[in-house]
């Protein structure tokens, strides 16, 4: 039977004869009955291929003059690590002299490694990592795979490198690398290989060093190195009597029970430290600091240690002789500064600063410095509701003054000029534009002649010199490749190294995230995101909307403002027929601190009132968007805040994918719900819970009380299910544990709820982006929300990344 569209139709029945009615009905019987028979139209494989296109493994290497490597040697040369289209190449250059020439060369080293037993590479095809070079730029050393080679630039000769373990923290002269051993501190002497103890009284649950957060644990040491190697600040750990978290693999057989010490909010026991400060030589000796032990705690992260393994909120003076260091309280509120006498071990407090939420001495870096030369310290706070410097006197731990002020923020001191009274920074939200935007600043420590020194209308990374006379500057914007220059210290451009050139990208198809600023819930506060339509979109279609989001709150969702020539998988999303759309919503950072604190206390909050206002404004100027069809998907934080979403929402929300939640803090480690949710609190008054969604919060006011916690927790909010659900853990997840998605499991089943579930066996945290959940949550969102069905077999062609 003909079916016609309804333009056609019009013009197919008034060709039709008058019929008796009963014939009449019989063939609009027959229309309908063919018309509910008919499949939706399918999303095809060619889309999905096209999709597949705009994964980063695929447009990374399209991209040409993206610097992702640099090495500032000593006399202001400078190393880097540049794409092109045959690949990578690394780059030489002399600012002096404005000379650039090609470091490594790739065919001599790819002839090199053949020679001395590697298989055979093309020379566009060699993969190396971990590379360094040495003072003088001789010599380079790098990993292959798992090998570490050291090359003499002069004539290409191969040797393998002294090895250095992941599990070695390596001094600042490169002699001697420190490492554990049974709940001990050791040293080894990287040239003879010689072993020596350091400590002697550490034990299990007690150890030195310890490299532990709970959710996060490594064999790497924690610990500071003084400025001349010849003293290590460090710390024993105790972990007597914290509890455990468990995992076990799946395998034939019996399974390996994984278990470890992960302190939980509300625990009587968390972990704590007792610092010390060990002197090197032929007789090491080890200076206990005269103080109790302080909490876990760090005044920038759920951490005490950087990803490299130094130990965080501490600082060496020039001359060794003291140690500068922050405590601070479980519940973050309060922090301390103090100075130690690193050879009696004696202690004094400087000053103290107490807020009624969560103090935080930067974002992503600590911006306290101390200067024994002039008996200063440098101070960040956000005092005045925004993240500003302060100068004080080391002696009486009073204020001398405010070194910056407005209604703008400090990021990350660079660089303290000592000698001119001079502080380099980072900051943002004081330009026009993009408050996210960084820019780089210098300012003199009485406040005076604040100078911008990247001008710019973009985000800029920087890189100093080691003599710090010049800095590398590259700045780009998510839609704008970037250039990357080296400038001095007035901010003068001196060289161009690379611009980037993004022409083979777009012949793919390619096309940039659109920025949109749109109103918060409060109908005043200015809000930054991103959309991404498809390539091939339509205006005059309607396309489901898909909300990504991560709702921090030690982060946003939509990250850096720097270009990137894929950001995850958002745009492939798109080009399944889709707009995809991010945003920074209140209790993100990188405003201000009333903008950060707006749902302390309440993480079940998760900016959602934020997001979902965000697409009613899109929409309302975007009639190709369709409210009806909203999806929303997230990974830990974010797998906790989707489920919450279409859980506390689910009229608003019709579909979710939800990857390795914390769906209940209570079930996660100790400092992050101590620090934003506050201190665990049994049978508190009932609260607010939130404008939006007021329903589903009655519901849960009504229920009792029994903890703070409640108004956080999503398994409470399980029966209000409407839409489709897609809730996944890997089984051994050592950050967020398994338990918490089994909570919410366990609530849906008992309030007899249709759900999704994926199962992961020995899969760990970062499940999110590999190749079978990213197909997965694909399909789900082309099922469910598009009402499509996606093609069958599909295989990513390359690994997701």
């Amino acid at each position: 039977m003909l079916i016609a569209s309804p333009g056609q139709g019009r013009q197919y029945f008034s060709d039709i004869k008058p019929m008796k009615t009963s014939s009449a009905f019989f063939l609009l019987a027959v229309f309908l009955i063919a018309s509910c028979n008919t499949k939706p139209e399918s999303v095809s494989e060619v889309d999905y291929k096209r999709a597949e296109k705009f994964l980063r493994v695929n447009t990374a290497p399209l991209v040409v003059g993206m610097i992702s490597g640099q090495f500032w040697l000593p006399n202001d040369i400078l190393v880097y690590k540049n794409s092109k289209k045959e690949g990578w190449e690394y780059v030489k250059v002399s600012p002096a002299t404005k000379e650039k020439k090609i470091v490594l060369d790739n065919e001599k080293l790819a002839a090199a490694l053949l020679k001395f037993g590697e298989k055979e590479i093309k020379p566009n095809e060699l993969e190396i990592s971990n590379v360094d070079f040495s003072a003088d730029g001789s010599t380079a050393t790098f990993n292959v795979e798992s090998k570490r080679f050291k090359v003499d630039l002069s004539n290409y000769e191969l040797k393998v490198a002294d090895l250095w373990k992941r599990s070695e923290h390596i001094s600042p002269n490169g002699k001697l690398a420190a490492h554990i051993k049974d709940n001990n501190l050791w040293l080894r002497d990287l040239e003879t290989g010689k072993d020596t103890q350091l400590t002697f009284d550490g034990q299990k649950d007690y150890g030195y060093a310890t490299n532990n957060a709970g959710w996060i644990k490594s064999e790497l040491p924690v610990l500071l190195w003084s400025p001349n190697s010849d003293k290590i600040a460090t710390f024993q750990h105790d972990g007597r009597g914290v509890g455990e978290m468990y995992l076990y693999n799946t395998k034939v057989g019996h399974s390996k029970l994984e278990a470890w010490k992960y302190p939980l909010p509300g625990d009587s026991l968390i972990f704590r430290v007792e610092r010390v400060v060990i002197h090197l030589g032929p007789k090491p000796k080890i200076v206990r600091l005269k103080m109790q032990a302080d909490m876990h705690r760090s005044t920038i992260s759920d951490h005490i240690a950087a990803q490299s393994g130094e130990l965080l909120d501490a600082e060496w003076s020039t001359d060794e002789s003291q140690l500068a260091f922050v405590s601070s309280s479980r519940d973050h509120k309060s922090a301390t500064l103090r100075v130690a006498d690193t050879s009696t071990g004696e202690v004094r407090t400087v000053m103290n600063e107490t807020v009624p939420t969560y103090f935080e001495s930067g974002s992503g870096a600590v911006n306290w410095n101390v200067l024994k030369e002039s008996n200063e310290a440098i101070w960040f706070s956000e005092r005045d509701d925004w993240g500003h410097l302060y100068l004080y006197d080391l002696s009486s731990g009073k204020v001398k003054n405010q070194i910056t002020k407005g209604n703008w923020r400090v990021m990350d001191v660079q660089f303290i000029d000592k000698e001119k009274r001079i502080i380099y920074f980072t900051g943002s939200n004081k330009e026009e534009g993009d408050p996210y935007f960084h820019y780089l600043y210098s300012i003199g420590l009485d406040g005076n002649n604040l100078q911008r020194l990247t001008s710019e209308n973009a985000d800029h990374n920087i890189t100093w010199s080691k003599t710090k006379q010049y800095f590398t500057d590259v700045y780009s914007t998510p839609a704008t490749p970037p250039i990357s220059v080296i400038r001095n210290l007035k901010g003068e451009a001196v060289m161009e190294l690379e611009k980037g050139d993004i022409s083979n990208l777009t012949a793919t198809g390619w096309v940039a995230p659109i920025p949109f600023t749109v109103k918060a819930r409060d109908k005043q506060t200015d809000l930054y995101g991103l959309m991404y339509k498809p390539s091939n979109f339509d205006a005059g279609k309607k396309y489901p909307i898909l909300n990504y989001l991560y709702p921090g709150p030690q982060s946003g969702s939509v990250g850096t403002r720097s270009f990137q020539p894929a950001r995850g998988d958002k745009q492939s999303l798109a080009e399944l027929g889709f707009i995809v759309v991010e945003v920074d919503a209140m209790g993100s950072p990188g405003r201000s601190k009333s903008f950060h604190d707006a749902y302390y206390g309440n993480m079940g909050d998760n900016g959602i009132p934020d997001q979902i206002t965000m697409i009613q404004q899109l929409a309302a100027t975007n009639p190709w968007m369709d409210l009806e069809k909203v999806g929303i998907w997230g990974h830990s934080g974010g797998g906790f805040a989707s489920t919450d979403a279409i859980l506390r929402y689910p009229d608003f929300y019709k579909v979710a994918v939800s990857g390795a939640g914390n769906h209940d803090n209570r079930n996660y480690e100790d400092d992050w719900g101590e620090k934003w949710q506050g201190l665990l609190v049994k049978n508190p008054k009932p609260t607010a819970l939130g404008d939006a969604g007021k329903k589903v919060d009655m519901e849960i006011q009504k229920a009792k009380v029994e903890t703070s916690y409640d108004n956080q927790a999503n398994q409470l909010l399980a029966r209000n299910l409407k839409g489709k659900l897609l809730i996944a853990h890997g089984m051994m997840d050592g950050n967020v544990p398994p338990t918490n998605t089994l909570l919410v499991v366990d609530a849906l089943m008992a309030a007899d709820k249709d759900f999704d579930m994926l199962v992961l066996p020995n899969a760990g945290h970062g499940f999110g982006n590999g190749r079978y959940f990213t197909k997965k949550r694909w399909d789900y969102f082309v099922r469910h929300l598009k009402g499509q069905e996606p093609p069958s077999g599909f295989v990513f062609a390359e690994n997701v990344k």
